[in-house]
């Protein structure tokens, strides 16, 4: 250290000691007080102490903006796994998610250990696609370990141009470490889907929480009773690897299926507006008919709000997998320069006040995950026709001798039968089936 600069650091210190030794009368009161207004100052001691010597020291001349906002990040991430400071893009980034509409892969993250965790792949995304599950973990992606990075630095990794390819390395429980090529897209999300499994039972899948979710899980029910051509007398509310969004929206989801006073959730944290109550609002679209709520280790946040509720209200029987446990709220301050801290300021109650955090909604009626269909070796070639590889092209019909109307007719049917298949689908689905002789029996019982 030259004398030049043991000489501001001396100087830093006497001016650092003198507030000390303003402060310490003036704001501690007791002993108790002064001696963690004492260790706070030696804490900030430490700190400048070490960005003094970074300075003077490391190899490169690093720029005394970098040093703070690293300093700043170190201090958020080592929070929990969900605080961040969001530099403008990811801030951006964050808005754009609960829109529905974002780039990437198709996955919501979160860190575990040295490796990045997949808690949900999204319905209809590259990754889903891909085969990635809830519960994988990222070790590398393209050519750099995950260990080390911070969350900021994998999804930067994973983002990029649409239709750009990224490697990601898997670790997967009971397998060995495997390579997946995934080609990034603009990730539109359709959080609702629903389809009438069988006459009176209706099925509905919703993969993740966003601002238009309860509104489209409304318009579904009533495309469903249409369909039927009369009310449904139960219905499967598939959360299973959702991965939350939207608490407003997990509220308003909740409130279509309760008809009677109390709380739908609520959050508690060490200040006031912290401590929030969002009750029920009467009005069951489902008419008191039966329902079963899927869940399992990759639904999340929002889902489990919803499971916990319908639970806890009696309305709806939880099936499934214990849940993935993520139940703090995260708020989004917005700092100067489009720069925002997503800092973890409460955690989630269920309304018999049941702790979400860590420990996840149990169902009342745990599953295994059973597959119903007899799994066969298929020929890799053998039998293989053109029509069976995937991406392949359509048969095409001459345009020039179709009419507006037989196009439209053309493009019904093909959703119709892609509908039928999904239901055929569903039907092999062991959490679907057992869903459904369930809410046979239960009909069955209401009808005596």
């Amino acid at each position: 250290m030259t004398f030049f600069n043991f000489f501001k650091h001396s100087v830093f210190l006497i001016l650092f000691y003198s507030l000390a030794g303003a402060l310490l009368p003036a704001y501690a009161k007791t002993d108790s007080e002064k001696q963690k207004l004492e260790a706070f100052f030696k804490d900030l001691e430490s700190f400048t102490r070490v960005f003094s010597d970074i300075k003077q020291l490391y190899v490169d001349d690093v720029d005394n903006k970098e040093l703070f906002d690293n300093a700043i990040k170190g201090m958020v991430t080592g929070l929990d796994p969900h605080s961040n400071y969001l530099e403008p893009k990811e801030q951006k980034d964050l808005l754009e998610s609960a829109s529905g509409k974002f780039g990437g892969l198709g996955i919501v993250i979160g860190m575990k250990d040295d490796s990045i965790q997949v808690i949900s792949p999204i319905d209809d995304t590259p990754a889903y696609r891909a085969g990635i599950q809830a519960g994988d973990l990222i070790v590398k992606i393209g050519d750099k370990p995950v260990r080390g990075m911070t969350l900021e630095d994998g999804v930067d990794l994973m983002r990029g141009e649409p239709e750009t390819e990224v490697q990601l390395t898997i670790v997967r429980k009971n397998k060995k470490p495997f390579v997946v090529n995934i080609v990034r897209e603009i990730i539109t999300i359709t959080s609702v889907k629903g389809y009438l499994l069988e006459e009176d039972i209706g099925y509905i899948r919703i993969s993740s929480f966003q601002n238009p979710t309860a509104k489209l899980l409304k318009e579904t029910v009533n495309k469903l009773v249409k369909e039927n051509d009369r009310y449904l007398e139960s219905l499967i509310l598939d959360l299973r690897n959702n991965p939350g969004g939207v608490l407003d929206s997990a509220v308003d989801v909740s409130n279509l299926f309760i008809d009677k006073k109390g709380l739908v959730v609520y959050t508690e944290g060490r200040i006031p507006s912290s401590n929030l109550k969002f009750k029920t609002e009467p009005g069951d679209i489902m008419l008191s008919s039966p329902i079963v709520v899927l869940i399992n280790e990759g639904s999340a946040s929002a889902a489990e709000i919803v499971a916990g509720a319908l639970q806890d209200h009696k309305r709806a029987i939880i099936m499934g997998a214990t849940s993935f446990g993520k139940g703090s709220v995260q708020t989004i301050i917005e700092l100067e320069d489009g720069y925002g801290l997503k800092v973890t300021t409460a955690r989630y109650y269920t309304p018999s006040g049941r702790s979400i955090q860590a420990k996840g909604i149990e169902p009342d009626i745990a599953l295994k995950n059973i597959s119903l269909e007899n799994e066969k070796e298929e020929s890799v070639i053998g039998d293989a026709k053109e029509k069976d590889l995937n991406g392949h092209l359509e048969v095409e019909d001459d345009p020039s001798e179709l009419s507006s109307e037989e196009i439209i007719e053309s493009q019904e049917n093909k959703k119709e039968e892609q509908d039928k298949k999904t239901i055929e689908k569903l039907k092999k689905d062991y959490f679907v089936h057992e869903a459904s002789n369930l809410l046979k029996a239960l009909t069955v019982l209401n009808k005596q």
